[in-house]
């Protein structure tokens, strides 16, 4: 009972990283979010490696590279787009969007890695991508191909494709290291990367100037968004299997968009209520045999 209550609030605390988003954001540089975030998280997750499996494995040759590309594209470039994209369009309406993007992972995979695409699969994949056209053009087909498609859907679909990015090459990666110590290392490295950008952002002067309430969202989205939602992830896997575990992964963005809502005010428009009836939709007929190492990775995107 207590791991179905803890996949239950990780599916929040995902969801609740728009939120957090969408305030830090207003206040706080793309890169410089990226990187307070990810330094908290680093911390985190490695005290949890070290405690939940013993150690931090040493890389092999063969692995560091990879390793190197899951930091620059979970972490680095996933984030950067994420918190620009959360500057200007609304945290509910990101959250769907990105919640498509195990049909991305889907498409890539049967291209890249010959996986079969089955007729459940490619329904699921209709479902998705209509959803997420209801959202982007907000009921309005016509708003796309007019061009009215705004920097904000743009940057987010920038968090999609670093994501599917991301998850192919864990595919390769994750053959001899755990999923824990992969997230660790990616974090660690995307965290560095980030630190010299932020610097030249100011976040050095200016985050003396940041309100409590954008710490505490970086705290959030560091230790319960990224730290808590995978470790408790993970032992769902581990406990009832990547297949059950999965179906909470569609709580996402029905919780973000409750709680941009219940929290930002933001409208639950009709289009958006659709929109997200059918990416989950979509994504459940897709997703249903994820294995567990794509899904343990998750975690870095919200």
């Amino acid at each position: 009972m207590l791991v179905y209550v803890k996949l239950i609030l990780t599916a929040i605390f995902w969801g609740g990283t728009f939120i957090a988003g969408r305030v830090v954001a207003k206040d706080v540089g793309p890169f410089s979010a990226a990187f307070f975030r990810f330094f908290i998280a680093s911390i985190f997750l490695v005290l949890f490696t070290y405690k939940i499996e013993g150690k931090l494995p040493v890389l092999r040759q063969r692995q560091i590279i990879p390793v190197f590309l899951l930091g620059m594209t979970g972490v680095f470039l996933y984030n950067v787009f994420f918190f620009k994209g959360l500057k200007i369009i609304h945290a509910g309406r990101a959250a769907v969007i990105i919640a498509g993007n195990p049909i991305f992972i889907t498409l890539f995979s049967a291209y890249f890695f010959k996986e079969k695409l089955n007729l459940i699969k490619l329904i699921g994949i209709i479902l998705s991508v209509t959803g997420a056209v209801i959202v982007i053009s907000k009921g309005s087909f016509n708003v796309i191909f007019a061009g009215g498609v705004g920097w904000g859907e743009i940057f987010i679909f920038g968090c999609v494709f670093s994501w599917v990015a991301y998850s192919l090459i864990g595919k390769a990666v994750m053959d001899g290291l755990s999923p824990l110590a992969a997230v660790s290392y990616s974090s660690v490295i995307g965290a560095f990367f980030l630190l010299f950008p932020a610097f030249f952002e100011g976040a050095m002067h200016n985050f003396r100037y940041y309100h409590l309430v954008d710490w505490a969202s970086m705290f959030y989205l560091g230790f319960f968004g990224t730290v808590i939602g995978f470790v408790w992830y993970y032992e769902g896997i581990k406990k009832i299997g990547p297949m059950k575990a999965s179906l909470f992964i569609n709580f996402v963005p029905i919780s973000a968009v409750v709680m941009a809502f219940l929290i930002l005010d933001e409208p639950i428009t009709l289009s958006l209520f659709i929109g997200t009836l059918l990416v989950c939709s979509g994504v459940y007929l897709t997703n249903k045999r994820f294995t567990p190492v794509i899904m343990a990775s998750k975690t870095l995107r919200h």
